[in-house]
């Protein structure tokens, strides 16, 4: 009986990382999607739509398989932060963060290549980030740390020593809601730590 095929369509390594402690044999195929979104959608839609247009790509060039797409965003007082574009930008995500809370989203969808089965679904965390002076932000930032990340911070990183609270899922946060995930991965008929080891 053949294996089934799994396949994370995103080259973020805490994405990958998450998904490997799940016990299960995948594959990687990053999708070149674009990843602008319809102005006026809610973030839910939007993170579900970016997802989904990652996945679907993927599962598009397959011949069998199952394709998972996420895609994180932090909203701060109805105002969505990406990744920042330069060190300026991530200073300005960081100061209208600082002092107050706001939400994360990730969005997943499930794609059976060949026209199977879809599954889109989101998970929402609110994050409480403490005051930061200009010089903390300003040293977080110089580590290099903030530039590839949603909101400008990773809270399994550095900026931990920030998040006095949080309310959902913390892996969430951190870029894949792996709870959510497992349950929709069962409705696939996957089963967790079933990978084969030094396969």
């Amino acid at each position: 009986m053949q294996e089934k095929l799994l396949v994370l369509a995103s080259g973020s390594p805490r994405r990958k990382e998450l998904l490997a402690g799940l016990g299960l044999s995948f594959e990687v195929k990053v999708s070149e999607v674009d990843e602008t979104f319809e102005l006026g959608l809610d973030p839910t839609e939007i993170v579900q739509e970016l997802a989904y247009k990652k996945a679907k790509a993927v599962a598009n060039s397959l011949s069998h398989g199952l394709v998972l797409g996420a895609d994180t965003i932090v909203v701060s007082e109805g105002v969505i932060l990406g990744k920042p574009v330069d060190v300026e930008d991530a200073k300005r995500m960081l100061s209208k963060l600082s002092g107050r809370a706001h939400m994360v989203y990730t969005g997943i969808a499930l794609v059976e290549a060949g026209g199977g089965m879809e599954i889109r679904d989101v998970s929402a965390t609110k994050v409480v980030m403490k005051e930061l002076s200009p010089e903390l932000i300003s040293g977080y930032v110089a580590t290099g740390d903030p530039m590839d990340k949603a909101g400008s911070y990773g809270i399994q990183g550095a900026a931990s020593a920030f998040i006095p609270e949080i309310q959902g899922d913390y892996f969430n946060v951190v870029g894949l809601p792996v709870s959510l995930v497992a349950d929709h991965l069962a409705r696939f008929g996957f089963e967790l730590f079933t990978a084969k080891k030094g396969g």
